[in-house]
């Protein structure tokens, strides 16, 4: 098991090695089988697609459509309905080894701490190699085609177990729920019941008061965000920024580094050690409103501070002392560490 945000826990499945092995090769048979019956919509776990891909197509449709269902599944990975998998294997391929295999992996029991085993019906291994193609390829027959059979005119995006739907108003919004609830549990899901809910996409265009006015999506919430215009003006736009979720998730990785506590390591070694991970955070939240990233970011610098004052006798207990002392290694190597290259410096003294 591991932790997830919401307090919860995940069932992950770890692969042997052979299982990993043989896994990796049925994927690279399967998978091109499936890829090209997959929609254009669904970006999650698949070859040339991402969740930036998804987020900027997301940000531009809620500027056509005043309305979105955000929904989540709730389980996907663990409540995946054998019988409807392999129907949905069977009719992209008749290779006996693969079907073999896949049913195999899928039905395989799992084995707890106490040593007991339980048989498993429903699921597919969460950490398998090809777990992520499975499910969706669920996913593409329980959600993707019956949206688009259903509602051909409601424009959706999914990422796995995460999606929504854009609809023109509160009363379409609320009737495609219903059906989507009814929908999932026709395929044994069901929909998050917290998770789920339907957002009024409120800008200097639309100016409805309506409870529910954002949404978390990939990493990112969307909402009502000052802008600037191509003129210099500056006006209120419905778009996406780092969430607030993400920032505390990165400021608790921070700490779990225990910067403060490494005076044996040199601030080159911080910056070997912890730069990549630094770098991979802005290549990701700040590709859309970079500067909601900022406050997260300055809180590297504060450890940074506290790992100068344990490192150097002089700057013991001298905080002001020492952030004007890092504030001139930042000003002299602004390479360092990725975020002093976007200028997010120390005080300098």
């Amino acid at each position: 098991m591991i932790s997830k945000k919401d307090g919860g826990e995940r069932k992950l499945g770890i692969p042997s090695v052979s299982d990993r092995v043989a896994q990796t090769v049925a994927k690279l048979s399967f998978e091109p089988l499936v890829e090209p019956y997959f929609l254009g919509d669904s970006y999650g776990y698949r070859p040339g697609k991402s969740a930036h891909q998804a987020l900027e197509i997301t940000r531009k449709r809620c500027w056509r459509y005043d309305w979105v269902l955000e929904f989540d599944i709730r389980g996907l990975f663990d409540n995946i309905d054998h019988q409807l998998l392999m129907k949905a294997v069977k009719r992209h391929t008749d290779n006996p080894w693969l079907l073999l295999y896949i049913e195999r992996w899928i039905t395989a029991p799992v084995q707890q701490l106490d040593g007991s085993v339980v048989a498993r019906d429903i699921g597919v291994q969460q950490g398998g190699v090809i777990s992520p193609v499975l499910s969706n390829l669920f996913m593409h027959y329980a959600f993707d085609t019956w949206m688009e059979r259903e509602y051909p005119d409601l424009p959706w995006c999914r990422y796995a177990d995460d999606g929504l739907a854009h609809c023109r108003t509160q009363a379409e919004a609320e009737q495609l729920r219903s059906a989507l609830e009814e929908r999932l549990h026709e395929c044994g899901l069901e929909m998050h019941p917290v998770k789920t809910k339907i957002v009024y996409c409120k800008d200097d265009d639309r100016r409805g008061s309506y409870p529910v006015r954002k949404f978390d999506f990939l990493g990112f919430e969307f909402r009502a965000r000052r802008s600037m215009n191509k003129r210099g003006k500056y006006f209120i736009n419905f778009s996406p920024a780092m969430s607030t979720s993400a920032g505390k998730a990165i400021r608790q990785e921070v700490r779990s580094w225990r910067m403060p506590k490494r005076s044996d390591k040199s601030i080159e070694d911080l910056s070997a050690m912890f730069g990549a991970t630094i770098q991979g955070w802005i290549n990701y939240y700040g590709r859309f409103y970079r500067s909601q990233m900022y406050m997260t970011l300055r809180h590297i610098n504060s450890k940074l501070v506290w790992w100068a004052m344990r490192k150097f006798k002089k700057l013991k207990r001298h905080r002001r002392r020492a952030e004007h002392w890092l504030g001139r290694v930042a000003k002299n190597f602004p390479n360092l560490f990725p975020h002093w290259r976007m200028g997010l410096l120390p005080t300098v003294g």
